[in-house]
């Protein structure tokens, strides 16, 4: 069972997109850059 955090500010978020987040932190909507690698004034 996940815990779930009642505390002020960011919420519990949805396994799935977790997982998506994780797979995207190495390979960004299949461009083979990690999501910290774009800059933010790319079109991608």
């Amino acid at each position: 069972m996940r815990k779930i955090n009642f505390y002020a500010g960011p919420a519990a978020l949805p396994l799935e997109a977790l997982k998506r987040a994780q797979d995207e932190l190495l390979d960004f909507q299949g461009t083979g850059m990690s999501v910290m690698e774009i800059s933010h004034r790319a079109k991608e």
